[in-house]
């Protein structure tokens, strides 16, 4: 207690200055613990089924190659059937396929090999080359040649304490790729419209809400908020992450026949998610420009910040028609009111900054248009014949 009291003595001369800065120190601590919590937990969503698939996966391809084969030890089974489902989502098949391939290569050499000159130093070194030289004659990628090189390593170092284990080492590999290949595209194969939306809602949410604290700015003439919004919007890792997720769906609705009637939805999904990609690499135009005309000092009517927030509302609107995969009218309508009050922004009165986000404004409305479903030449028309009749009147 007499420590407490001490620190209240110390504590008691600071200002309520000093109050309030330390009160939003440790606001901002609790909104980044719980954005942490959330991204968190976002993660384990998204990948639950793949810890799943890599249970079943390892259980299967045990009890096949133990029960069946009747092999003592089947170690190798299971191993590689999780490292099938383990594999990068990005492109799952043909790096599972790569893996199996590479594995099965690295056991074959060595085992041949070891069959005819035991283990040791110089047996390593050649098995490890041969295996790597058999790797690169099949064309493999350096993840091949890379599993190749380290199976074979692992099977010249660790000798068999029972004979005649070749045959089944060599088919248990087999087996794990297999079986894993199985469990993540027949036996339980991933949700691809649920992974997608996972991995866009992050994006939707980056994007919708920098365009929102651009709009902001705009309407305070902040351009330090500004500035901030258009370093938030450099980062690509969302993109990045919708693109791999994209790809992983792709594989599923092709090679799986249980998702095959998402072959329609998740192509909408696809060619919308190309035209929002667009958009986001343009809105980084657009930010730049919004904060240079706020440093200059340029006019900024009422009508360029009601543009930019009509558009973080088109993006919403886009957002939930793809998740719900219907035809996103409204966000068609809202696309064309953003063209509508960038035009009567510029026809208030602009600067140069302002007119080339004006530009920018009709670059993503477009961009938007095409990512509803329209095509090139229609979404130019209605941007072209939209803009000339809001200058108009």
């Amino acid at each position: 207690m007499g420590v407490l009291r001490a620190l209240r003595r110390h504590a008691a001369p600071a200002t309520d200055a000093d109050g309030r800065r330390i009160s939003a120190a440790l606001a901002e601590l609790g909104r980044r613990g719980q954005r942490s919590g959330a991204a968190r937990l976002r993660r384990l969503r998204t990948y639950l089924v793949l810890a799943v698939q890599a249970g079943l996966a390892a259980a299967l391809a045990w009890l096949i190659s133990h029960e069946f084969l009747r092999t003592s030890e089947p170690v190798f089974a299971p191993v590689i059937a999780v490292a099938v489902i383990a594999t990068s989502i990005d492109r799952r098949l043909r790096r599972s396929l790569e893996l199996m391939v590479g594995v099965t290569v690295g056991i074959g050499v060595g085992d041949l090999l070891i069959a005819g000159t035991g283990t040791g130093p110089w047996q390593i070194g050649v098995i490890v080359a041969l295996a790597i030289m058999v790797a690169i004659l099949l064309r493999g990628s350096s993840s091949l040649i890379t599993q190749a090189g380290g199976t074979a390593v692992l099977i010249a170092s660790l000798t068999p304490t029972t004979q005649d284990l070749e045959v089944p080492r060599f088919v248990n590999a087999a087996i794990g790729g297999a079986v894993g290949l199985s469990v993540a595209l027949l036996l339980l194969p991933l949700h691809p419209l649920r992974l997608v939306r996972r991995r866009a809602n992050p994006l939707f949410e980056l994007f919708t809400s920098q365009l929102a604290a651009t709009t902001r700015a705009l309407r305070n003439r902040d351009a330090r908020q500004a500035q901030d919004a258009l370093r938030a919007l450099t980062q690509d890792r969302q993109l990045r992450q919708l693109r791999e997720a994209l790809q992983a769906a792709r594989e599923v609705v092709t090679y799986s026949p249980f998702r095959w009637n998402r072959r329609g939805t998740l192509i909408q999904y696809e060619e919308g998610a190309e035209h929002m990609e667009r958009a986001f690499r343009d809105s980084r135009g657009l930010v730049r420009r919004i904060a240079s005309l706020i440093r200059d000092r340029e006019p900024v009517p009422d009508a360029l910040p009601g543009a930019v927030g009509r558009l973080c509302s088109a993006l919403r609107m886009l957002h939930r028609d793809l998740n719900a995969g219907r035809e996103p009218d409204r966000t068609r309508e809202e696309a064309l009111r953003v063209v509508t009050e960038a035009a009567r922004a510029a026809e208030a009165g602009l600067g140069f900054h302002g007119t080339a986000a004006v530009a920018q404004l009709r670059t993503m409305a477009h961009d938007l248009l095409r990512a509803s479903g329209l095509d090139r030449s229609d979404a130019r028309t209605l941007i072209r014949r939209t803009f000339a009749a809001a200058r108009a009147r």
